[in-house]
């Protein structure tokens, strides 16, 4: 089983800490950073804004794995690009034009993501494989950290994963939602490649460090 990227959510952080945050989560050998833009409107909370992802672009070099939970996304590519995402994932529920949106950020040059609430069906993102570089399966409902791994959502990893190996495209695909040590094997195994954890990574007694040893221990067991 190939180990995954770690890509630590600081929805789970101290917001008044964020800098702090993300540096001992780069020394803690996480991957990629992922960034949770919530607008209170398309999920029920307000988080970031592209000027706190530009202040965390100059904290860390890790990527920045932002996953835009707006409506309208396709307003705010310039925004996000202009602020240093790496990625950014979009809604299929929330915009109006999905492969016009992916092509704005693909011509940024940022990466482009695609990510599915839990009810919708997979059938919705797999016309626009070829243009994404990242498969966002949501495990729990989006809004709120801590919440309980949904179940059903690796039948649609498996699904994903399954059409970009058929059609041979090198496309990250990465899950979120109540991703905990106890359950990380079984979701790299159904074909993930990314595991975002928040609660599990930043509420950890022993800290980040320790918490990246429990996943990889579990995975690699």
């Amino acid at each position: 089983m190939a180990e995954p990227k770690f890509a630590p959510s600081i929805l789970s952080a101290d917001f008044a800490r964020l800098a702090d945050a993300v540096i001992a989560v780069e020394r803690a050998g996480a991957d990629w950073v992922h960034v949770d833009v919530m607008d209170g409107h398309f999920v029920p909370n307000l988080t970031f804004g592209p000027k706190m992802v530009a202040d965390l672009r100059k904290a860390t070099r890790l990527p920045l794995d932002v996953h835009l939970m707006i409506e309208r996304p396709e307003e705010w590519v310039d925004r996000y690009a202009d602020a240093g995402a790496t990625y950014l994932t979009i809604h299929v529920e929330a915009s109006r034009d999905v492969p016009g949106t992916l092509a704005a950020i693909r011509g940024r040059g940022v990466r482009a993501g695609l990510t599915l609430n839990p009810e919708t069906p997979v059938d919705l993102a797999l016309p626009h494989l070829s243009s994404i570089d990242l498969a966002l399966v949501m495990s729990v409902h989006p809004g709120f950290g801590g919440q309980k791994f949904i179940e059903g959502a690796l039948d649609k990893v498996r699904a994903i994963r399954a059409a970009l190996d058929a059609r041979s495209l090198q496309v990250e695909l990465e899950v979120d939602g109540g991703v905990k040590p106890d359950n990380a094997a079984r979701i790299v195994a159904a074909g993930a490649t990314v595991l975002v954890a928040g609660s599990a990574i930043f509420e950890d007694p022993n800290g980040p460090a320790a918490a990246l040893r429990k996943f990889k221990s579990a995975i690699r067991r």
